[in-house]
């Protein structure tokens, strides 16, 4: 069985790491073999200590890696949590006029009024979500950029990971060998 490896890369922009992993993916890529760096918290409670710079964990197969989640799937949850909220207020404002045997004008302004208080509570927490996710990414570019995993297959896979990394402006490009337990 040959040694299997993976691409490492840094990125100083969501833009270009975007791209990349848009690539991967058009490449033949699954999105299982591609991660990034975990939040703060759980790599400071994996290795009991915060890193000053993504190159001290370029190489480090224990440090914690998180799914890369797009902005368009940020911005589909902030849509689905004010959307749901409003969902939910209104029904359960025109469920309880209804069943008080409230007219038709009363019902749409529940509705409205339930609904709606429903979307900005919904807005405020996609606020929240939103501001999470960027909070993530720039705590990671103010420690030296985004650091990208690729699991690589073969030698074939191994040429083409980099190769798309290069060209989407990463650096420190390189692969390293997985030990067989991470296999």
């Amino acid at each position: 069985m040959s040694e299997v490896k993976e691409a490492v890369a840094v990125f100083d922009d969501v833009e270009h790491l975007q791209a990349a992993i848009d690539e991967l993916g058009a490449s033949g890529f699954d999105r299982a073999e591609i991660s990034l760096l975990a939040g703060s918290g759980a790599i400071e409670e994996k290795l009991g200590h915060m890193y000053q710079n993504v190159e001290e964990l370029e190489d480090n197969v224990r440090v914690p890696r998180s799914a890369y989640v797009s902005t368009e799937s940020i911005g589909d949850a902030e849509g689905a949590l004010i959307g749901g909220l409003f969902y939910v207020g209104a029904v359960t404002a025109i469920g309880a006029v209804v069943a008080s045997g409230g007219t038709l004008l009363a019902v749409l302004t529940a509705a409205a009024i339930v609904g709606g208080s429903g979307g900005l509570v919904g807005a405020a927490l996609a606020g929240l979500v939103g501001q999470h996710h960027a909070d993530y990414l720039q705590g990671q570019l103010d420690r030296g950029g985004l650091l990208l995993w690729v699991h690589t297959r073969d030698a074939a896979y191994e040429a083409r990971a980099v190769e798309i990394l290069k060209r989407n402006s990463a650096h420190d490009v390189h692969t390293h060998k997985l030990p067989a337990a991470e296999v």
